[in-house]
């Protein structure tokens, strides 16, 4: 039997914002090291997952390939890691590698893809966005916003970290 080939990139972007009075969390400031817990990255706050998902943990971390951004560049959006709200801007990954039930090792820590992130209006925010162009926005963003995972072990992630597609015999 051959061993299927390793999915791998790396750690592009760390990215966070702190909580803040009213504000929504778009977008996130790169980070050159954090700690990945339970509840998310450290020092992150989302007030979505916070007040309307009850911090559900299936959500605790949102993951974009560098690639999806770059595309959504070349088409007229100047999307820039962080602006889309993921905490991880990985870099060598294909969109569809990030699915539901794949684990990955980032830096010192495990995660399992649990869900895609579906656009929302608080996309509308990004200045290059606005109400007026915020319904187009969400369209192309369908099926390109990113991905949610639960965190099943903690550990330090940094800039430049491998990210590691576990086989899925491995759980």
């Amino acid at each position: 039997m051959v061993p299927s080939p390793r999915v791998h990139g790396t750690v592009y972007q760390l990215n966070r914002k702190p909580e803040s009075a009213h504000e929504h969390g778009l977008p996130k400031a790169p980070v050159t090291a954090a700690s990945i817990t339970p509840a998310g990255l450290s020092g992150d706050f989302n007030r979505y997952r916070h007040e309307e998902k009850h911090d559900d943990p299936a959500m605790a971390l949102m993951i974009i390939p560098l690639e999806t951004i770059e595309q959504l560049d070349r088409e007229g959006w100047p999307v820039r890691p962080g602006d889309l709200g993921e905490n991880i801007t990985s870099r060598g990954l294909p969109y569809d590698a990030f699915a539901p039930g794949a684990r990955f090792r980032i830096g010192g820590a495990r995660v399992e893809i649990s869900k895609p992130c579906t656009p929302c209006d608080n996309l509308f925010l990004l200045p290059y966005v606005g109400p007026a162009r915020g319904p187009e926005f969400l369209k192309v963003m369908l099926g390109r916003r990113g991905w949610y995972a639960r965190v099943l072990e903690p550990g330090p992630v940094r800039t430049g970290d491998p990210i590691e597609r576990e086989p899925p015999d491995s759980r």
